[in-house]
């Protein structure tokens, strides 16, 4: 009976957990579908977004969610900036090079994040109250959260599949070449691809300092969950990560309740070696 009280009230929050996952995955998943560039800063990326929150709510007393606004436009601009300097002169060379000038920019805000801000755990003090359902209590930031995240999937999916930029990135992750031949400007769509991954993963550290401490190294567990996802949700699918974040939201809530906590990451890399077996263009299928 303990254990299935526990499995109620543990289950609903890691499917609204699974909710913000998914938005951060989408913003790696992304980059993949376009580009063929793994992304490796995206840690800290979603830790940059946890601190534009801190800041914009402890120091300048803005809601966290208004704060969403100037978080997602500097996600965006600080994307195509590290797409510029770091990613577009080795868009066209081996993996290895695109990963190692990723890896770059991670130590870089790493270093300058640790500097400044040192590593000592940071927190939004903010509550959005709570509703209870029988022996459930779901958190008012986190089922915020979880509206927001679908309104950004929403939206991204107009945006791809409903506007002539979303279009020409489609093109351009199809096929680089021919988008070319067709006049597509495929350096400011890759730039613009980047800039909009960077975004994703900006908003939902932003998302998630609401819920938990963090620090500038916080970033490096998200990045490792979004790569679970991306696989689970199909690499280069990002409307496949959402889906992707909400198994890994439910195993979160589910094996708490029979095993110890500390089984969450075995089990969770575990099923992420085992799909990269079996089917490694993901549960739902790769990008087509």
């Amino acid at each position: 009976m303990d254990q299935i009280n526990l499995l109620l009230s543990s289950l609903p929050d890691g499917i609204l957990l699974g909710f913000v996952y998914g938005l951060a995955a989408m913003g790696l998943t992304l980059i993949w579908g376009v580009m063929n560039v793994i992304n490796l800063a995206h840690g800290p990326i979603i830790a940059l977004g946890m601190f534009g929150t801190f800041f914009l709510y402890s120091r300048l007393g803005i809601n966290p969610y208004v704060g969403l606004v100037p978080v997602a436009i500097v996600g965006l601009l600080f994307g195509v900036l590290i797409y510029a300097v770091a990613v577009h002169r080795v868009i066209n060379a081996p993996h290895l090079s695109s990963l190692l000038a990723t890896f770059s920019v991670n130590m870089i805000i790493i270093g300058l994040g640790t500097a400044a801000l040192t590593t000592s755990p940071y927190n939004v003090d903010f509550t959005a109250g709570s509703i209870s359902i029988g022996s459930t209590t779901l958190l008012g930031t986190r089922l915020i959260a979880a509206l927001i995240t679908l309104i950004f999937t929403g939206g991204l999916y107009l945006f791809l599949y409903r506007t002539r930029p979303g279009k020409f990135i489609r093109a351009v992750a199809n096929n680089r070449a021919a988008a070319e031949l067709m006049g597509i400007p495929s350096t400011r769509i890759l730039a613009l691809s980047f800039g909009l991954g960077t975004m994703l993963a900006a908003v939902s550290g932003a998302l998630i300092a609401t819920f938990f401490p963090f620090s500038i190294l916080a970033g490096s567990g998200y990045e490792l969950k979004s790569f679970v996802i991306g696989v689970m949700g199909g690499l280069g699918n990002p409307i496949g990560a959402l889906l992707g974040g909400l198994i890994l939201g439910v195993l979160e809530g589910v094996i708490p309740a029979f095993l110890e906590t500390s089984w969450v990451p075995v089990i969770e890399f575990g099923l992420f070696v085992v799909i990269l077996l079996v089917r490694p263009g993901g549960l739902i299928g790769a990008k087509k």
